[in-house]
């Protein structure tokens, strides 16, 4: 909606919506009324008071925890509160996922319909695989439901590498309990390419072009043939070299890395990771082939502070706020955008806008602050519509 839209309907004048958005007004009880009712929602979701959060006092579960401010999850055992540590491996969960279905059938055209089979619960799923080049190629298959089908419809997908978006897939699932949140890793070409093929609603992307000095709008672009997309940016986020606590080789740039005789874990090619090794790499006038390790190729982020941790790699390129979940030095060499990019036709659907909804949130806005390693002054604006 634009600032008149919302106003036209909540009775107010677009100054007004103006200055709420910009911090300068103060609404009276009828018009923050007026503006939950016209967005449907509680006037707590829209305005609160910026008080300090509460606090209390836990036992720390882990014996050795070195860092003084560390993320931690709480229970209450007994009488007393329990903090659990978010620090490397425990900051990440790997989970058994529930399915959804089970495929019965490929390449082989429906004979009977869901309704005519309702004991088997069976529905045709049509996958239509469209590359960027204009060749389609479609597969169907059958699949034995074993879920409710209206969860299965309140269900936005989203592709991309960052691991907030699993932190965010949580926060909206608990702010809206009826919407299913599905995160897809990826890195960034994969999941344009995965959004493009009509595959997911939201790709997650953090490109950089160096001839046009932009994030992602270039590679948008070049991507759209036809098609119509919105980019709403999540933060900006510090990338650089993963090294060992203190930095033992004193690693400063990647030149650093061929000198020093460092082995070296990047992601795979098309990730903004890789991309920026690369172009640094290129800056520094250094050979690829140079680099002990460049073909050591880890599937995410955290892969390869693993390999850092364990000592497989003396150093990798992440980003500052998995240095700081895993303990790991940080040598910052770029500050990256990360975009959300969304097809326009998806975001009229709810569970789409659900999900962007819960971005402004403050409870999320305390998630990602504490999580350290993004500017998310400008969380939820609309960066470019292509």
């Amino acid at each position: 909606m634009s600032q008149q839209e919302l106003a036209n309907i909540a009775g107010v004048t677009r100054q007004t919506i103006g200055g709420l958005e910009s911090g300068q007004y103060a609404p009276s009880v009828t018009v923050s009324l007026r503006l939950a009712k016209a967005l449907g929602c509680t006037v707590e979701e829209l305005f609160w008071l910026e008080e300090d959060l509460p606090e209390i006092e836990a036992i720390v579960a882990e014996s050795a925890l070195n860092q003084e401010r560390s993320r931690v999850s709480l229970a209450r055992v007994g009488d007393q509160w329990i903090a659990y540590p978010l620090v490397g491996n425990d900051a990440f969960r790997i989970e058994m996922i529930p399915s959804d279905g089970e495929m019965v059938a490929v390449n082989q055209q429906p004979v009977i319909s869901v309704s005519d089979r309702p004991a088997l619960a069976q529905c045709l799923v049509e996958r239509k695989e469209r590359h960027l080049q204009g060749k389609a190629t479609s597969q169907k298959v059958l699949v034995r439901l074993l879920d409710d089908m209206d969860k299965l419809q309140n269900t936005v997908v989203i592709a991309g590498c960052t691991p907030v978006l699993s932190l965010l897939a949580r926060a909206t699932e608990s702010w809206h309990p009826k919407l299913r949140v599905y995160y897809r890793f990826a890195h960034s070409k994969a999941a344009l390419r995965s959004l493009c093929r009509g595959e997911v609603h939201i790709a997650g992307m953090h490109l950089y072009d160096p001839q046009t000095g932009e994030h992602n709008i270039p590679f948008v672009r070049e991507a759209a043939t036809g098609k119509n997309f919105v980019l709403i940016t999540l933060g900006v986020w510090e990338e650089g070299l993963l090294v060992p606590p203190g930095n033992p080789m004193g690693v400063k740039t990647v030149s650093d890395l061929v000198e020093f005789g460092a082995t070296i874990v990047t992601q795979q090619v098309g990730s903004g990771s890789r991309m920026l090794l690369e172009r640094k790499l290129l800056e520094e006038r250094v050979p690829f082939e140079t680099v002990k390790g460049f073909d050591h190729i880890a599937h995410n982020h955290q892969d390869v502070a693993l390999s850092v941790v364990s000592g497989i790699a003396d150093a990798g390129i992440s980003t500052a706020s998995i240095a700081a979940a895993f303990g790991l030095g940080f040598i910052p060499l770029h500050q990256a955008r990360y975009d959300l990019v969304i097809l326009k036709e998806y975001l009229e659907q709810s569970p789409v806008q659900q999900f962007l909804n819960i971005l402004g949130h403050r409870l999320v806005r305390s998630q990602l602050e504490v999580l350290g390693g993004y500017d998310i002054s400008k969380i939820g604006e609309v960066i470019a519509n292509i």
